[in-house]
């Protein structure tokens, strides 16, 4: 049997470090012009935005880190793992189609949605059974984290129509996305070697 190798605790963990360090570098560098309870993240990585080089590379990190992971979870399920892998892939595509200046752009919405659906789906794909398996991969706390990332989900696409506060609850949201494979990730470490996380 297999485990999850200690790199992986590195590149989960880094995962939200990058995307939130992102997100507020840039926001600071835009200035007093940019709203991030109305706003969204990508607004920062638009072309001409002050802070677009560096919410870009945040982007580009965040994928790297999701690929990272997916690769050293070994003991998840592979539909589990490929999803995650796919959330990394999509973090890169939203770097290389960023959303515009202005306006909307169905290309950059949908591989925003994309990436928020098969990180949300990925928990619940990745869950195994069996009394050896580390808690955050059992299939309850698997099936809760997808519930609440989708309800997550949920809430920013009714304040995105609303012209609410999608800001905010995209930042929530992504948060989560990015902090779950670190908490798999640490579940699966902090196993004994007697109950080793299966291959």
């Amino acid at each position: 049997m297999r485990s999850v190798p200690t790199w992986a605790l590195v590149s989960s963990g880094c995962a939200p470090v990058f995307l939130i360090m992102g997100w507020l570098v840039a926001a600071s560098l835009q200035g007093p012009l940019y709203d991030p309870a109305a706003q969204t993240i990508s607004v920062l990585a638009a072309p001409g935005s002050s802070g677009s080089w560096v919410m870009t590379a945040a982007f580009i990190a965040l994928g790297c880190c999701h690929l990272l992971t997916a690769w050293g979870l070994r003991p998840a399920a592979t539909a589990g793992r490929m999803a995650l892998a796919a959330g990394g892939l999509s973090a890169l595509a939203v770097a290389v189609v960023p959303a515009p200046s202005s306006g909307g752009s169905l290309s950059h919405g949908s591989v925003a949605a994309v990436g928020f659906a098969v990180l949300a789906a990925w928990p619940v794909l990745a869950a195994r059974a069996g009394t050896t398996v580390p808690w955050a991969l059992r299939p309850f706390p698997s099936l809760g984290a997808t519930a609440v990332m989708a309800v997550g989900a949920a809430w920013f696409l009714v304040e995105l129509h609303l012209h609410g506060a999608p800001g905010v609850a995209e930042r929530a949201v992504t948060t989560l996305q990015s902090v779950w494979p670190f908490v798999v990730v640490l579940s699966c470490l902090r196993g004994s070697p007697r109950d080793e996380c299966p291959s």
